[in-house]
């Protein structure tokens, strides 16, 4: 009986191990890759980014905030940043569609995420009487902390807007940037203003500062990259070339392989056969052949000490026995 409980036991071990190591980390959502920090699937990528982005259909890439799911148009690793764009923000689709509720973008300042200084914010027909409009001098560009927080009516994207430059005139739209500097501030504009769109500078790289950058509808946000010993020695691919990530529930670093073990890394055989960090991704839950290996190994302890014992009182039987 103990044999068939320990065999049992065992097989169940193993198939725990393999369904929890089947867990593979997409590297594409779309046509958008995904890789370290960022990341699709628990347990993969750096923690500090866990849950961010949301692979919906396994086509569209979405990112969450506090305000709500945006789509990722694209991501950036080696200048790390991703640009979101919000569906309720103003079009040159609709340009005279400004009357509509605009939800105003937030981001969790807990999470390693920030906007990007290479984003304007332009707000339409805002109310004079409660919003200060005005035009900024030319040094503020310069010198952003030597002006005041009005909003410039004279902004050079108001008067050269992405897609359709002439829209706002052609409209009767009237326009001012403005860059907020909390999320508080954008709700308050947004009181006062009916709608309100992002635009960043996209850097070309086909001339020279100034003129390497072009406008873009969309928000910027920039991210870090953790880069840490032990991610680094988990791509190696002389070292097998896993892929980091994290054990969810404590969230320790652990290194992800193709064939499904989980160690410091990839090639490092003596921890993959002994299954030293055979651990949880996704929240399975996964036996340890080791501690049954040591279970059974108690077993035999206490039935040997117990054969050993000399019988004093009545027949060992059947019924006396611990197994």
């Amino acid at each position: 009986m103990a044999f068939i409980f320990f065999f049992l036991l065992y097989i169940s071990t193993i198939i725990n191990i393999s369904s929890s190591q089947s867990t593979v980390c997409r590297t594409f959502c779309g046509d958008i890759r995904i890789h370290y920090p960022l990341s699709i699937d628990d347990g993969c990528g750096s923690s500090y980014y866990r849950n961010m982005l949301l692979c919906t259909n396994s086509s569209i890439l979405h990112f969450r905030t506090p305000s709500g799911s945006y789509p990722v148009s694209s991501i950036d690793y080696t200048d790390p940043h991703l640009v979101i764009t919000d569906p309720s923000m103003w079009s040159c689709a609709n340009p005279s569609d400004t009357n509509f509720a605009a939800t105003p973008f937030s981001l969790d300042t807990s999470k390693r995420f920030s906007l990007s200084t290479r984003n304007e914010y332009l707000f339409f027909n805002c109310d004079k009487n409660s919003v200060l409009i005005e035009p900024k001098p030319a040094y503020c560009d310069r010198f952003p902390d030597r002006c005041g927080s009005a909003c410039d009516s004279s902004g050079y994207l108001c008067r050269n807007l992405p897609g359709c430059p002439s829209a706002l005139l052609e409209n009767n739209v009237s326009c001012c940037t403005y860059y907020p500097k909390a999320s508080e501030s954008l709700r308050l504009m947004l009181k006062h203003c009916e709608s309100y769109t992002g635009v960043y500078w996209r850097t070309i790289g086909t001339t020279v500062p100034p003129y390497d950058q072009e406008p873009e509808y969309g928000i910027r946000i920039d991210f870090e990259i953790p880069v840490t010993t032990r991610c680094l020695e988990c791509e190696d691919n002389r070292k097998g070339g896993g892929v980091c990530g994290f054990d969810t529930e404590s969230r320790d670093f652990l290194c992800l392989c193709k064939d499904g073990n989980m160690t410091t890394f990839c090639s490092d055989a003596d921890q993959s056969k002994h299954g030293t960090s055979s651990t949880v991704i996704a929240g399975t839950v996964v036996f340890s052949v080791a501690g049954a290996v040591g279970i059974g190994a108690l077993v035999w302890f206490v039935r040997k000490l117990k054969s050993n014992k000399v019988v004093t009182c009545g027949v060992q039987s059947n019924e006396n026995r611990y197994f």
